[in-house]
């Protein structure tokens, strides 16, 4: 598919602006389709998780909605992004996992998610290239009380 891995700088479907994705729609607030290739695809966001919004078998947890607003915020409709791979290309469901740039100002999406105290930490070994990142930053936004970690008590 033409994205860059980890370690990788394969860009040969990115544009002059470093995209090789543009957002089609949010899903929830670690969910998005993306444009790839001509294709759509799920993508999850590796290294983080936002509280439950859309699962149709669960309910919607506590910061869930804001969560999946607050992804959106960042990433509207239409927005060009880089996808950046991690090892595994695909989880169990078959989605992309993805770390997600915006390729207007390059902002880390995933990173963003914790540092905005809009999500948890879920790492699945071996796709750990930023854990230490996430680590720290979902630490100060528990320390500082930030979106879910001030509004849900039984947040771990």
């Amino acid at each position: 598919m033409g994205l860059a891995g980890c370690g990788g700088s394969d860009t040969s479907s990115a544009t002059a602006d470093g995209s090789n994705a543009t957002v089609v729609r949010v899903v929830d607030g670690d969910t998005i389709v993306a444009k790839v290739g001509g294709v759509e695809e799920k993508v999850r966001l590796i290294g983080i998780n936002t509280p439950e919004s859309v699962d149709p078998r669960r309910p919607v947890e506590c910061f869930g909605k804001e969560a999946s607003h607050h992804t959106s915020e960042l990433l509207p409709v239409g927005t060009p992004i880089r996808l950046v791979r991690d090892a595994e290309p695909r989880d169990k469901y078959g989605r992309l996992l993805a770390y997600i740039y915006r390729s207007s100002d390059s902002v880390f999406v995933n990173l963003s998610l914790a540092q905005d105290g809009y999500a948890q930490q879920l790492t699945y070994p071996p796709n750990i290239a930023h854990v230490d990142e996430f680590t720290a930053a979902i630490r100060t936004a528990r320390q500082q009380k930030l979106g879910l970690w001030a509004s849900c008590p039984d947040a771990k």
